[in-house]
């Protein structure tokens, strides 16, 4: 512990967005912020987890056959939740954001952090996304709460994210065929040939790593690429990931403890959707941190 003079050390905020993918309960528990990414259709503009979530938002995609668009939060919300979090008595903030690569969420981070000027605030840019990010932001919340400085607070969570590996399996490239990212000849020669691609986290972007042609294919190659990317280290922490499909995720789970070892908790989380309108409904993931 580090102890100023005889006082206590000054209390240090963790605000992240939502692109975390972190549960409002965890998050709560660790008195993280969570500052939302946008969803709009058409004019409509809803807070991601807070306005609308993975579940709902595919029912109504499906419904009107056409992706919203999602958008960095504004300066203003990140400044609202500095605000809040001094107004609790904080006296330093460290923001940790997803990735610069994916999202202008840290640019707006920044933008805010310059309208406190007088004020401790630290912006990160995790270079990651989901749960990879999630658990870079609780290794600095739970370090935070142990008492340790900023600086050491940003190298925990830092080297957190150095040993997090994220691999997941899409369901569909309906999705992705809406959103334009892939050609639509490409989307349905994939649909006929039931193509499951596989995604991680590289270069902080999402790139396609390969594909596979069942689902069972694809969740025993996503495993396996977990076990790859933890050698003969055990896994400190692990979550797995989903889009709108919690009965799947469980399935997953099984097969997971069945072939790794794993902790005795796996978090699973939805994937939220700032991130899964590009991803789809029914993506299946796995986010582990090796020790």
């Amino acid at each position: 512990m580090h102890k100023e003079g005889e006082g206590e050390m000054p209390s240090i905020a963790i605000v992240t967005d939502t692109d975390a993918s972190l549960p409002a309960e965890i998050a709560a528990r660790h008195g993280i912020q969570l500052v939302p990414i946008m969803i709009h259709f058409g004019e409509e503009s809803l807070k991601s987890d807070e306005e609308i979530d993975d579940a709902t938002l595919f029912a109504r995609v499906d419904r009107e056959g056409k992706l919203p668009t999602t958008s960095a939060p504004a300066p203003g919300q990140f400044a609202e939740a500095y605000e809040a979090a001094f107004g609790a008595g904080a006296e330093q903030i460290v923001c940790l954001c997803v990735s610069g690569e994916v999202s202008a969420t840290y640019g707006a981070a920044v933008v805010a952090r310059d309208l406190f000027p007088d004020r401790d605030i630290s912006v990160v840019d995790t270079r990651t996304l989901a749960m990879a990010q999630g658990f870079v932001v609780l290794a600095a919340a739970e370090a935070a709460e142990a008492g340790a400085p900023v600086e050491e607070i940003i190298a925990h969570a830092t080297n957190v994210g150095e040993r997090t590996q994220l691999y997941a399996a899409l369901s569909t490239l309906k999705y992705l065929a809406m959103s334009g990212r892939v050609g639509h000849l490409a989307a349905g020669m994939a649909t006929i040939l039931n193509v499951k691609p596989i995604l991680t986290v590289q270069d902080g972007k999402l790139d396609l790593l390969e594909r596979v042609r069942t689902r069972k294919k694809a969740w025993a190659r996503v495993i396996e690429l977990t076990g790859e990317a933890l050698g003969d280290r055990p896994a400190e922490r692990m979550a797995i990931v989903h889009v709108a499909v919690p009965d799947e995720a469980r399935e997953f789970e099984a097969q997971l403890r069945a072939s790794l070892s794993c902790p005795d908790e796996i978090l699973i989380a939805g994937l939220s959707p700032g991130l899964s309108v590009h991803s789809g409904a029914g993506m299946v993931g796995v986010v582990a941190v090796a020790q």
